[in-house]
């Protein structure tokens, strides 16, 4: 089974203690959840339509798995600790073979 990367890309951050509330309950819900963080912080570069902001890439086992972390009760609290205090563009994406 193909490992599956998740990629969360803000596009904008309203409120940076919303941000900071979400950080400190998200990233204990992604390693629960058997995620791995391969990348996390502001771009090196950005080409094109890309933003200058924080972006994370958390790798799973399978794009099962990293659904299954979106929708954890963990999860879901660490989106209701984000609120409206950031705009983000979020993807899951089964790697190449």
């Amino acid at each position: 089974m193909p490992k599956a990367y998740w990629i969360n890309t803000f596009r904008s951050i309203k409120d940076q203690d919303k941000l900071a509330a979400y950080i400190e309950l998200a990233g204990p819900a992604m390693r629960a959840a058997g995620g791995t963080f391969l990348a996390r912080g502001l771009p090196s570069a950005a080409f094109e339509s890309g933003v200058v902001e924080r972006t994370t890439l958390i790798e799973f086992d399978s794009v099962e798995a990293a659904v299954a972390a979106y929708e954890s009760p963990a999860y879901q609290e660490a989106l209701r600790a984000l609120d409206d205090g950031a705009e983000r563009d979020l993807r899951i994406i089964e790697a190449a073979s």
